[in-house]
């Protein structure tokens, strides 16, 4: 490559939707200081690993792929590793002795230094900077207001919220990505709207705890001296602005937290036409003793009722959710307690884990409770089978419907089949006697259910896409 030739990125995501829209903001910054996307590894300069500290082999992963690196480093020179993301923020000057070929450390909080880090360690040799809380700099601290490169043209990741204040015992989160701020409700419609207005149709409000969304905001005006505001979360009123955005056809968001649901965000939901029927609703155990050891703040009790209250408010409403198996001292009582719940709840789909320890957490240092891993991977598959069981019994239930689908593209494993997702975001596969442009909106009859997928037959299309097609422009 010739020394005035433009230098080319690579970035490699894992973990939350929260981390690939970071992902997309950092290859926007780099595209923005003059950078190209590369198509692999092999004709990069630059590559950047989003990590994820979530599950327990987050570290493991990370390390290896950056053993793997090293020859692809050493091949030519100029050639530079970024790390960044949660894994990041927590072992910090870690990485670097574990893993000295890495030119750039960065955390959560400085996203938005992304492309000057490089630049500057290109320049002065190996950089890490891990900042311990959000820099307030004209909200750079947000993902959403940084330059932005989207892989899909017609959907779009708004973060509305970053950080958390609950304390759950098993989760890394607060400590990675700090306490609750929420942006200023006027920069997020702002943003939806130009979103609408460069033709995306869906959009995903992000946030750790989307449904807190404004308490803080509510607070301060408070503390300002402002008798009129309430110290109440705002996100229903959010969820009716951005959804009468023009050109907005779909709003999604995650994840709520179910002791922070509030009746007023079914209203807003079932009131709001853009707004999907669907809720991502993470339960985590069905045990009241368990809950209470997470720090969830809720019962099962409570937890079904408030669940029967969406239903009931918001018609034809689809609930995922998120399923802890193995949690320290869980008895094969507290286990029953799970299925139970799951099996009354009727899932439309479940992610299941089996508890991992990430240290730094409160469940790291129950090591006496820690519940023996034959045990636990066979309550995992019996979880699976009750929760695949009221998947398969609902996708059944669609046949014979006439769904819309946001067409997404041909599927993966068949290209002769294209996908799409309904508004109740079910996976739906079905074939078309010609070409569907992907950010198409189409009607398709479902013929057959599966436990992760529905399929069909077009009956028609009825909106083309709104988005600018993108073409490629080679440097000369």
């Amino acid at each position: 490559m010739s020394d005035d030739a433009p230098r080319r990125y690579l970035v490699r995501t894992y973990g939350c939707q929260m981390n690939e829209h970071d992902s997309e903001r950092i290859a926007g910054l780099l595209e923005a200081d003059g950078m190209l996307p590369a198509e692999s590894e092999d004709d990069a300069d630059v590559v950047v690993l989003n990590t994820c500290c979530i599950r327990e082999n987050a570290d493991n992963k990370l390390y290896g792929n950056l053993g793997h690196l090293v020859p692809w480093k050493d091949a030519r020179d100029g050639r530079q590793i970024v790390v960044s993301g949660c894994l990041a923020q927590k072992d910090r000057e870690i990485v670097r002795e574990r893993a000295p070929q890495v030119d750039v450390v960065l955390g959560t909080h400085n996203v938005h230094r992304a492309a000057d880090l490089v630049a500057d360690a290109r320049r002065h040799g190996p950089i890490t900077e891990i900042l311990e809380a959000a820099v307030i700099d004209d909200h750079a601290m947000f993902p959403s207001a940084l330059p932005a490169r989207r892989e899909v043209s017609f959907n779009a990741w708004v973060t509305i919220q970053i950080g958390c204040d609950n304390n759950c015992a098993f989760c890394i989160v607060p400590a990675v990505r700090g306490a609750e701020i929420s942006r200023p409700f006027a920069d997020i419609v702002a943003e939806v709207e130009a979103l609408a207005a460069d033709g995306v149709t869906e959009v995903t409000l992000l946030g750790q705890n989307v449904n807190s969304y404004g308490r803080d905001l509510q607070l301060a005006a408070r503390r300002a001296g402002d008798t009129e505001a309430r110290v109440r979360p705002l996100f229903a009123d959010l969820l009716r602005a951005v959804g009468s955005v023009e050109g907005i056809r779909r709003v999604r968001y995650t994840s709520p937290h179910p002791k922070d649901m509030r009746p007023e965000t079914f209203a807003a939901m079932a009131e709001t036409a853009s707004v999907c029927e669907h809720l991502h609703y993470p339960l985590q155990a069905g045990s009241d003793r368990v809950l209470a050891a997470m720090h969830r703040g809720y019962t099962a009790e409570r937890y079904l009722e408030r669940l029967a209250e969406a239903r009931r408010i918001v018609p034809d409403l689809a609930v995922s959710t998120d399923i802890i198996v193995g949690f320290p001292g869980e008895t094969d009582h507290d286990f029953e307690r799970t299925l139970e719940v799951a099996a009354a709840a009727e899932f439309d789909d479940a992610y299941t884990f089996v508890f991992s320890p990430r240290p730094g957490t409160e469940a790291a240092d129950m090591e006496r409770e820690f519940v023996d891993p034959a045990v636990a991977g066979e309550r995992f598959q019996r979880l699976r089978v009750v929760v695949e069981r009221s998947s398969l019994q609902r996708n059944e239930a669609r046949v014979g419907r006439f769904e819309e689908v946001l067409v997404q593209g041909p599927s993966k494993k068949d290209p002769a089949v294209t996908t799409g997702r309904t508004r109740q975001n079910k996976l739906l596969h079905f074939r078309a006697p010609h070409p569907v442009r992907p950010g198409s909106y189409a009607v398709v009859e479902v013929t057959r259910g599966a436990p992760h997928h529905l399929m069909g037959e077009l009956v028609e299309v009825v909106a083309g896409p709104a988005h600018r097609a993108r073409i490629p422009v080679a440097a000369g």
